[in-house]
């Protein structure tokens, strides 16, 4: 029941053959997906990055330290204050002056 030479050699054939189209479709798709990774991560973080920028839930607090002879003291902004330009001074004893 063996097959002769020719018979087994052209299996072998048609299966290496099914192997490196396959091998090519793997290795295509792999390509597509890590150059779709490398250009729509970038977008994706730009777009969730100004997102959260311009969100109203977020609040863009800036705060500042400032040393001079009088002592260490702390200045903050906050939208979330009465007025834009409201300003929080808390000093290094933890006294506040300002809208706190």
């Amino acid at each position: 029941m063996s097959e002769g030479p020719q018979g087994g050699r052209e299996n072998w054939v048609r299966v290496s053959n099914v192997g490196m189209g396959m091998l090519r479709v793997v290795l295509l798709f792999g390509s597509v997906a890590i150059a779709l990774a490398l250009i729509l991560t970038p977008l994706l973080e730009r777009q969730t990055r100004d997102s959260a920028l311009f969100s109203p839930t977020v609040d863009r607090m800036t705060t500042g330290t400032v040393d001079n002879r009088g002592g260490a003291y702390t200045v903050r902004r906050s939208v979330l204050q009465h007025s834009p330009q409201a300003v929080c001074i808390i000093r290094a004893d933890g006294t506040r002056r300002g809208a706190c």
